[in-house]
C-alpha cells in the first residue's frame, strides 16, 4: 500500500505563485526541453504568447512512502468472486503491467502532464541562456526617470506619512527631559515628608511646606503634555533621478530586384527576434527602418517590409544614411545602438570596399552591436569584405541564413552569452 502525504492546507496569500516558481525551477531542464521543441513549431509573430508544454510523466515522478510487507498476510479483497481464503494465485503470464506508454494494450496508461507557461515565462526561458555583448544601462538621458526615496523624516507633512513610532519616540523623550529633575526633587521631597511624619503628627508648619512643595511639583509634572506638536515627524520623500536603460535598434535591408518576398520574410523574423530580445533588456527601444537599393531612405515599418523597387544595389548609401542619423538623433554617449542588416549580398562591386571603410571608420565605433545576416548561400564581394572585419571587431558579427528554421540557431550563435555553447 503506498501512503501519499496531501496538503490540504488553505491556500494563503500568494502560495500558488510560489509553488508554482518551485515546480518550474525543479524541472527547469524538462520545460526548457519542451520550450525548444515548441519554439520549432510556432511563428515569429507567436513569440510573445503563452504557451501550453507537455512533460512525459516519467520525468516528473514523485518518490511516494510503501509499507513494507512484515511477514505472511492473507488477504482476500472485497468484490472477489473467484478467489476464497487459501486459494493460491498463479503468477500473470509475460511479467506485471507498465504504466504509461509501457501499459499493455488492455490497461489504461497514464497522459503526459501538460503546463502552461505564461508569457513572461515563456520568454526567459527561450532568452535566458542569451547576453546582449557591451550591454550598458548607466547613463542618464535627457529625460531622466525619477524615483521616489526615503530621506529621513520632518516636522511637516501629512498624516498618512506620519512616523508614528519615531513621534512616540521623541514624546517619550521630551517627557522624560522636562520632568526628570522633578522627579527626582519630588521623590527627595516625599523622602523629608516621610521622616517628618514619622516624629511628628502632621500639624507642625515643616510639614504643611512639604506638602505644598510636593502639590506644586505635582502639577508641574502633570502639566507636561503626553504628545506636543514638537513631537511630530513625518516620513520625508525625494525624488532622485535613476540610471535609464535606452536603445535604438536600425533595422537595414536591401529591398532591390533580387530581395525577392522570401527573403524578406527571413530578414524580418530576424529583425522582430532582434527587437524582443532587446525589449527584455531596455527600457525604451526606437526602430529606425532603413531600405535602400541605389538610394537609401528611411522609411515606416509598412513601407520597410511591403514596398518593392527594382534596380540594382548599392549599399553604402544606407550606412552613409545610417551614420548621419546616428550623429544627428542618437549620440552614442546617450544611446545604446544596435545594427540589424540584411541583404541577399549582391552589391556593385567597387561599393564593397567603401562600405567596408564606413564599418571601420564611423559606424563601428559608435555602435553596441552590428550583426550582418545574409538571407543567401552564395558568398559574394560584400561577404568577402565583412569577412575581414571579424577578427578585428568583437561587436561585430555576420551568418547566413538560407530557410525560416536557421532563424532561430543564428539568433542564438549571434548573442549566446560566454562560455555558454549555441
Amino acid at each position: 500500500m503506498a501512503l501519499q502525504i496531501i496538503d490540504r492546507r488553505l491556500a494563503g496569500k500568494n502560495k500558488s505563485v510560489g509553488n508554482r516558481e518551485r515546480f518550474v525551477r525543479r524541472y527547469k531542464e524538462q520545460i526548457a526541453d519542451a520550450v525548444r521543441r515548441a519554439v520549432s513549431q510556432r511563428g515569429i509573430r507567436d513569440m510573445e504568447q503563452a504557451e501550453s508544454i507537455t512533460i512525459p510523466r516519467k520525468d516528473i515522478s514523485e518518490p511516494v512512502f510503501h509499507h513494507g510487507q512484515g511477514g505472511i498476510r492473507d488477504t482476500v479483497h472485497p468484490g472477489n468472486a473467484e478467489h476464497v481464503r487459501g486459494d493460491r494465485i498463479e503468477r500473470p503470464q509475460g511479467g506485471a503491467g507498465g504504466r504509461g506508454s509501457q501499459a499493455s494494450d488492455s490497461g489504461e496508461g497514464e497522459d503526459d502532464f501538460t503546463f502552461t507557461l505564461t508569457k513572461e515565462e515563456f520568454m526567459q526561458l527561450f532568452f535566458e541562456d542569451l547576453a546582449l555583448p557591451h550591454l550598458l544601462r548607466t547613463h542618464i538621458g535627457e529625460n531622466p526617470q525619477w524615483k521616489s526615496r526615503r530621506a529621513g523624516y520632518s516636522q511637516d507633512g501629512i498624516p498618512n506619512n506620519l512616523a508614528v513610532l519615531r513621534t512616540m519616540r521623541g514624546a517619550l523623550g521630551r517627557r522624560i527631559a522636562l520632568g526628570k529633575s522633578a522627579h527626582r526633587e519630588l521623590l527627595a521631597l516625599q523622602a523629608e515628608l516621610d521622616a517628618l511624619l514619622a516624629q511628628d503628627d502632621g500639624t507642625s508648619e515643616a510639614v504643611a511646606e512639604l506638602q505644598r512643595r510636593i502639590d506644586a511639583l505635582t502639577a508641574r509634572i502633570g502639566k507636561i503634555p503626553y504628545l506636543d506638536p514638537i513631537d511630530l515627524r513625518f516620513r520625508a520623500r525625494t525624488l532622485v533621478p535613476v540610471p535609464s536603460s535606452q536603445a535604438v535598434m536600425f533595422c537595414v535591408m536591401d529591398v532591390s530586384g533580387s530581395m525577392d518576398e522570401t527573403r524578406k520574410d527571413l530578414a524580418k523574423r530576424f529583425f522582430i527576434l532582434l527587437y524582443l530580445f532587446l525589449t527584455r533588456h531596455y527600457e525604451t527601444i526606437d526602430i529606425v527602418f532603413i531600405r535602400h537599393h541605389t538610394q537609401a531612405a528611411e522609411v515606416s515599418e509598412e513601407q520597410f517590409f511591403h514596398s518593392t523597387e527594382s534596380g540594382g544595389t548599392v549599399v553604402s548609401s544606407a550606412l552613409v544614411l545610417l551614420d548621419q542619423i546616428i550623429r544627428a538623433r542618437y549620440p552614442s554617449g546617450d544611446w545604446n545602438i544596435y545594427v540589424a542588416q540584411a541583404s541577399d549580398g549582391d552589391n556593385f562591386t567597387n561599393d564593397s570596399g567603401i562600405c567596408r571603410n564606413l564599418l571601420v571608420g564611423k559606424i563601428l565605433p559608435l555602435v553596441r552591436y552590428f550583426a550582418y545576416v545574409q538571407v543567401a548561400e552564395e558568398e559574394q564581394n560584400l561577404w568577402d569584405e565583412y569577412s575581414q572585419l571579424m577578427p578585428l571587431y568583437s561587436h561585430f558579427a555576420m551568418r547566413k541564413v538560407a530557410a525560416p528554421g536557421d532563424i532561430y540557431p543564428v539568433f542564438r550563435d549571434l548573442f549566446k552569452k560566454e562560455g555558454v555553447a549555441a
